[in-house]
């Protein structure tokens, strides 16, 4: 028989010898050692066994930040169980379509929430739903009670599916990206390995755990390690400089930088302690870079990533780390830059990013179709502009997919593009990313009225904020008589961002 490659066996050596040592402390919650993280995993997973929830079920988690999160997390890696992870900000339109196509055998929810979900349990006949509120109590947390916290991790292949993280597509339908036990695995261990992560390591974690970046970067490092994480609900600039002299590590998005330098307590003796500034999910302004290494003392390590691939790229721990760059391709991941037809280029020009490895997506949820078009030859295309210099030190220059990266999240402008057009006061519209300096790029909606009449705007983003996330909701709304196009009739998108690329300045 095969070995068991369950995830959770690799991260449960780390608790075993971390034991009593603090696995989660910090203001927000009370602390929970490694010993009553291993417990809590168990009995948890205990109660899914017993709610009938199988191997290769989906859990579908729309929750608080919170501890027992976390351990809902680990205790489906635990049962086999495929855990779902959706943002907090998902309405109930989007939420709609998530149930339909997971199918979940569990749905574990905001109670705050739960009038406003009921009509959709309803709808979709889930078999069954649980609450975890922010406070880690609910339903969920009074079914462990009793349960035993002993429990025989199930057995599965490296190839079985893990969780499955959503990610918007040009087509404005979310696909589902299976990432399995084995990708999460080789991922982290390669990470751990290249940042030389160590026991004593203290991590700031102020990242959701919906997204890969605090799902699957910060905390399975941390939890590789047997570390102590300093646990934020969400991102308070206040209370991370104050917990920055307690730790070692800090991963955020660009934006958690540009609020600490709006701090003036951020200095060399601030961040004495301190070791590694890790940024991704979004461009790191190379002004930022190196305003926080004039201010902070350290330069700030950035890496490139997918919800499709984990980590791809990192700028060295030891070395030069080159504001602009991405850094180098991680030890087990192999890479080609390739023309629109396909053809492999040579060094130092600008194509599309191509990847394989063994942190590399099975495919989407439910959909060979698109599965088969994001791969060539095996390698996944990432869609990512690249430039790669003559010592392999990768530049991302742009995105042949129509995306934007607002606050670190990933919008698809066809998503909000969809909704628009179905308002009777536009006639169409574009959406775009224009540079703003907080979020890094902001979410700008150009729209052509279907009458003289101006459109409300306000009720626009009314209708938006009701339908979509708000971090998808636009910034801007402008007005205008006509898009701009090509002579094959296309909106030059790019026109669009350089007349507004001074919308926020």
């Amino acid at each position: 028989m095969a070995e068991n490659a369950n995830f959770y066996l690799q991260l449960q050596k780390s608790f075993h010898t971390a034991n009593s040592r603090a696995c989660i402390s910090g203001p927000d919650f009370t602390e929970l050692s490694y010993s009553e993280l291993d417990s809590l995993t168990a009995q948890t997973a205990n109660l899914l066994k017993e709610l009938g929830i199988r191997p290769g079920a989906r859990v579908l988690v729309q929750t608080p930040k919170t501890p027992l999160a976390v351990v809902l997390y680990l205790a489906c890696l635990r049962s086999g169980a495929i855990y779902v992870p959706l943002n907090s900000a998902y309405t109930n339109e989007e939420l709609d379509y998530f149930i339909a196509d997971t199918e979940p055998a569990l749905f574990v929810y905001d109670p705050a929430q739960g009038e406003a979900l009921a009509p959709l349990f309803a709808r979709h006949n889930i078999p069954t739903v649980l609450e975890l509120a922010e406070d880690d109590s609910g339903s969920l947390f009074n079914s462990l009670i009793d349960r035993p916290a002993i429990h025989q991790t199930v057995p599965v292949d490296a190839d079985d599916i893990a969780v499955i993280i959503y990610t918007s597509g040009t087509t404005g339908k979310p696909k589902g990206a299976m990432l399995s036990h084995g990708n999460l695995c080789s991922n982290a261990l390669s990470l751990f390995s290249l940042w030389d992560w160590r026991a004593d390591d203290v991590l700031i974690h102020a990242l959701p755990i919906f997204h890969v970046h605090g799902l699957f970067v910060a905390l399975h490092l941390a939890l590789l390690g047997g570390s102590n994480m300093l646990f934020l609900s969400r991102f308070n600039v206040e209370q991370v400089i104050e917990l920055i002299p307690r730790a070692t590590v800090l991963m955020g998005v660009p934006t958690f930088y540009t609020r600490l330098l709006q701090q003036e307590s951020l200095t060399p003796a601030l961040c004495k302690n301190m070791r590694l500034f890790v940024s991704g999910s979004a461009p790191l302004l190379e002004e930022t870079f190196n305003e926080f290494a004039a201010r902070s003392g350290h330069r700030i390590l950035e890496r490139y990533g997918m919800s499709e691939t984990g980590m791809l790229m990192s700028n060295p721990l030891d070395g030069d780390r080159v504001p602009g760059t991405v850094g180098f391709a991680l030890p087990d991941v192999s890479y080609r830059v390739c023309d629109d037809e396909g053809n492999e280029l040579s060094t130092d020009s600008i194509g599309t990013l191509q990847v394989k490895g063994p942190n590399v997506f099975k495919g989407y949820w439910r959909n060979p179709e698109k599965t088969r078009q994001e791969f060539a030859d095996g390698y996944f295309i990432t869609g990512d502009l690249v430039n790669i210099d003559d010592q392999d030190r990768v530049s991302i220059v742009g995105r042949n997919k129509d995306l934007i990266i607002s606050g670190g999240y990933n919008v698809y402008p066809k998503e909000i593009e969809l909704v628009l057009d179905e308002q009777a006061a536009v006639q169409e519209s574009a959406v775009i990313g224009v540079p703003h300096p907080d979020f890094g790029e902001a979410v700008v909606a150009v729209l052509v009225p279907s009458s003289a009449q101006k459109p409300d705007t306000q009720e626009l983003i009314n209708t938006l904020k009701a339908q979509l996330a708000s971090y998808k909701v636009p910034k801007r709304i402008v007005i205008k008589k006509e898009l701009p196009r090509n002579t094959m009739g296309k909106v030059q998108k790019n026109l669009l961002r350089d007349e507004y690329a001074q919308l926020f300045s």
